[in-house]
């Protein structure tokens, strides 16, 4: 099958190109050119605002006439976009007379060439096209794309011309060469810029070409990722890549299962979960396995529910890994008090309700709860209580003990932001009524505060309870 169009890419810095029209479709094409450091010129009798500060700042020359066929003369490039569908055909008959690259706006026929969709990553540029016959789909592609691509792509690019001379000296051989960059690609380094630690990869780099086998390294690497609080589209892009790179990933009780499902298919998967007094691996073995596991070479996916840094031990697992100097990098997530909250409509502050929040573990310590009382009934706050649920009636009981209402409003939040979300509404006094009256199911969280009161109105969320 031919191809409609051949894709192509051009070098336009300092080329004098013209844009005929002056609305939001011209103000568009107008800001695509300007990151190729084009010479731009619009003709439009009027232009809107986002062209009329380019002007000011002198990044564009405004001619406030009617288009004639002398403007075109000496353009290396002219994009018709007017609201006048006989104009841009007239605009593109003069340019394709004199040779000229000419782009007619929702109507590619009419010109010689179109405007893609750009995921950029400069230098490293990927453009998506559907020939003219669906701008919207091409669209969806791109931010497809844009979620399987780091940012930081344009500085591993970067970083392989830096080096590109170099390593071709040293590897003669091109199946050697190739074997080499890949293994820089697909590895630490990559990693490294991604995480934003340039100089570390640069001295990897160096180091591994010091080296008599560079691509032997038998040191896997480590990332510590936060699954949120169950549903998969809160993930971030960073998780997912790393989800889909990982040999082996370790995973516990709190991470959804349609999140385990997105790791790679042929990765080997290790279940640590944890629940109450009842431990798959102790916190210890956990921590010696990641550290084993990378020293076998493998990307190890260590995957928690929410944030790992928050109540997730995440900072006690990398101490061992920096201990044994195994790379890794940690990948925030949605923490699971703000995706219940959200998604049971309870804003965790509110400027008439609350102007503090507390996250605090309602994890049971020899039978009882060691917590600061006074410091959580202070006014306007709002408490977001993390495994609470086995010690509820210890935590209604000394919330009223040490001065909160019993009528305070309190919410238990099971499973948020999937479909097996339950939002159940009570007060501080009746908190330990609702576990055995609904058989709520863990994980869950508790909210206490006045916030609570806004679920009613705020509830967006309803998911199918049949």
């Amino acid at each position: 099958m031919s191809m409609a169009n051949f894709p192509i890419f051009i070098k336009l810095k300092n080329c004098p190109c013209l844009i005929v029209g002056g609305g939001d479709v011209a103000s568009r094409k107008v800001q695509q050119l300007l990151k190729a450091d084009a010479r731009i010129t619009v003709i439009a009798l009027k232009i809107n605002s986002t062209l009329k500060g380019l002007v000011r700042n002198g990044l564009i020359t405004h001619l406030q006439k009617s288009y004639e066929q002398i403007d075109i003369e000496q353009m290396e490039l002219v994009i018709a976009a007017t609201d006048d569908r006989k104009l841009n055909n007239l605009i593109a008959q003069h340019a394709q007379s004199r040779k000229i690259l000419i782009n007619v706006v929702d109507n590619p026929d009419a010109g010689t060439f179109i405007m893609p969709s750009v995921i950029d990553r400069n230098p490293v540029m990927i453009a998506v096209s559907t020939g003219g016959a669906s701008p919207v789909l091409a669209r969806l592609l791109r931010a497809r794309l844009e979620t399987l691509i780091p940012a930081s792509y344009g500085k591993l690019a970067r970083l392989i011309s830096r080096f590109r001379e170099r390593v071709k000296r040293q590897f003669p051989d091109i199946r050697e060469r190739r074997r080499f960059w890949e293994h820089i690609l697909q590895g630490p380094v990559a990693e490294m810029l991604y995480a934003g630690q340039d100089q570390r990869a640069m001295d990897s780099l160096e180091k591994q070409l010091a080296e008599e086998s560079p691509y032997e390294d038998s040191r896997g690497e480590v990332y510590l990722v936060g699954g949120g609080p169950g549903d998969p589209d809160l993930l971030t892009f960073r998780a997912l890549r790393l989800m889909q790179q990982s040999d082996v990933v370790l995973y516990d009780r709190l991470v959804a299962p349609a999140i385990v499902d997105l790791v790679r298919k042929d990765a080997e998967r290790i279940y640590v979960g944890k629940e109450r007094d009842k431990h798959a691996l102790p916190q210890n073995e956990i921590n010696r396995l990641l550290v084993d596991l990378a020293k076998q070479g493998k990307r190890v996916l260590r995957l928690k529910g929410g944030d790992p840094f928050i109540f997730g031990r995440g900072g006690e697992e990398i101490d061992l890994l920096s201990e044994n100097d195994i790379p890794f990098q940690i990948v925030p997530g949605i923490t699971a008090a703000s995706g219940c909250a959200s998604y049971s409509g309870i804003p965790l502050t509110h400027r008439d309700f609350a102007q503090s929040c507390l996250f605090i573990t309602g994890h049971l310590k020899d039978g009882t709860m060691n917590l600061n009382w006074p410091a959580l009934v202070q006014p306007q706050q709002t408490l977001a209580v993390y495994m609470g649920t086995h010690g509820i009636e210890i935590l209604s009981r000394e919330l009223i003990k040490h001065g909160l209402s019993e009528n305070m409003p309190a919410a238990i939040v099971q499973q948020g932001t999937t479909g097996e979300q339950r939002t159940y509404i009570t007060t501080v006094k009746d908190l330990p009524k609702i576990p055995e009256q609904y058989e709520v199911k863990p994980p869950s969280m508790i909210i206490i505060g006045n916030v609570v009161s806004l679920h009613e109105k705020l509830a967006w969320f309803e998911p199918d309870k049949s």
